[in-house]
């Protein structure tokens, strides 16, 4: 039953990447391309998108310390780092990078696979790479 309950949840959540333009690498450009500004080209409906999922996150961070347990989960995964290194600040630098390159992050590159986006399968594949380098790396 759990799983057929997270499975939903990761189906609402695709829909909203879908419904939102997230899974459009080309709408997604547009609104990072700030140069655009002064010409009019900047698209800026996905801050809404963004702006709402920094608004959950703060509330869900901030009510946690009240719950006894997660609603879906055995425990809490909360990171418990609080220093600031240079995996902190070299990981979102490359993740902004890819993101700016690509215009895939990786919900919505797994998301866009579901249509047959080649340039999604290639990122994923990319990312998996990433991941085992990065694996490797901290070896």
């Amino acid at each position: 039953m759990r799983l057929a309950l997270h499975f939903a949840i990761g189906l609402i959540f695709g829909l909203g990447l879908v419904l939102s333009g997230m899974s459009n690498p080309a709408k997604v450009l547009n609104f990072l391309d700030l140069a655009a500004l002064p010409t009019g080209g900047w698209d800026p409906s996905l801050a809404f998108v963004l702006g709402g999922a920094v608004i959950i996150g703060l509330i869900g961070f901030q009510t946690i310390p009240r719950w006894r347990h997660p609603l879906l989960a055995d425990h809490f995964a909360l990171p418990t780092a609080t220093r600031i290194d240079r995996r902190l600040l070299i990981g979102p630098a490359i993740f902004g990078i890819g993101w700016g390159l690509a215009g895939f992050c990786p919900g919505p590159a797994l998301v866009a696979l579901g249509t047959g986006s080649t340039e999604a399968a290639l990122l994923s594949v990319a990312m998996l790479a990433g991941m085992a380098a990065g694996r490797l790396a901290a070896r």
